[in-house]
């Protein structure tokens, strides 16, 4: 009994069940969603939002929130591109340019947040602003094209390759890897602890002798660098780099996080229940299309299941301190 208890106080929990039955759902009312090609088809999907909001988990954990994601998702592709296309330099060495320009936005978010001690939200929002607006002015608002290119780190980052039936592409074991070590460090180490502490009472861990500033800003750019990695695996899949890319995703990502158990007000994060969330989600997206559900439908069942697991949370959190 206390054994479940446990169990069930955990706050992944909740998701392992809704994606359980989620799964077990969309089977029955269609076959074809266990298929090894609609598994493989689906998997290909959730690295790039995936990879993000695991960065998102580390951020929010610390108290913070990241609204400039989608724009860095979509901006640092265009910059790749644009640099290759135009000749200035080689696909890797715009790659490289691409990631330094992503950790000077993390950089200047975490600043203008711990230093000016502007709210992340009004910052964030406002650099999604400004790179979305730069991106649009670089390509007048055309996508930039990719499919010329022919190099190594394409296939490092997003080659493929078969086990079985299952058609496994190198971006969801990059997902899995980032996940691992994102988990480890989030629970096994100092820096986790730190991250936790800044996010649950900033001035008691500052008290402790907690760097609760270089850590936020240490998150603010692992964040960018991530959305920016997403960004361009994205690009290398499709063929195109469209400077729209990535609108919405910030949303989506948080609602990924939330629903996977990471507190909304830091304190509590889980890297666990984030992949949870991932999946729910994005399978979710796959399902309803399956089943006959019309696509626009779906932001429908990502409210219902944001208000829901919400108020599963605050149940069991509430029960949980209550000892009872």
């Amino acid at each position: 009994m206390a054994l479940l208890q446990r169990l069930v106080s955990k706050p992944e929990f909740g998701p392992f069940i809704l994606l359980f039955g989620e799964i077990v759902v969309f089977t029955i009312m269609s076959p074809a969603f266990a298929s090894a090609g609609n598994i493989s088809n689906s998997l290909a999907f959730i690295p790039e939002l995936g990879m993000i909001a695991l960065g998102m988990t580390m951020l929010m954990t610390s108290g913070e929130f990241d609204l400039s994601v989608g724009a860095v998702f979509g901006f640092a592709p265009i910059m790749m591109w644009t640099i290759y296309n135009t000749g200035f330099a080689s696909l890797e060495v715009g790659f490289v340019l691409a990631m330094a320009i992503s950790v000077v936005i993390g950089l200047a978010n975490g600043l203008f947040v711990t230093r000016l001690k502007i709210p992340s939200f009004l910052v964030t929002l406002g650099m999604q602003l400004l790179i979305r607006g730069i991106a649009l002015y670089i390509t007048d608002g055309f996508p930039q094209g990719t499919w010329n290119a022919q190099s190594p780190l394409m296939e490092v980052i997003v080659g493929d390759f078969y086990v079985g039936e299952f058609r496994v592409f190198a971006s969801l074991l990059w997902f899995i890897l980032f996940a691992l070590i994102l988990g480890y460090v989030l629970t096994q180490t100092k820096v986790g602890n730190w991250i936790q502490a800044a996010g649950g009472s900033p001035v008691s861990a500052r008290a402790r002798g907690v760097r609760v500033d270089r850590t936020k800003i240490a998150l603010f750019i692992l964040m960018s660098i991530i959305a920016a990695y997403a960004g361009v695996t994205s690009s290398i899949r499709v063929s195109a780099a469209n400077p729209n890319s990535g609108t919405g995703y910030e949303l989506e990502v948080i609602a990924m996080v939330v629903i996977g158990g990471t507190a909304l007000n830091g304190g509590r994060g889980t890297i666990i229940g984030t992949v949870l969330g991932v999946l729910i989600l994005r399978l979710m997206r796959n399902g309803i299309v399956l089943v006959g559900v019309p696509g626009l439908a779906y932001n429908i069942f990502i409210g219902a299941i944001i208000l829901g697991m919400m108020s599963i949370h605050s149940i069991v959190e509430r029960r949980t301190r209550s000892g009872s």
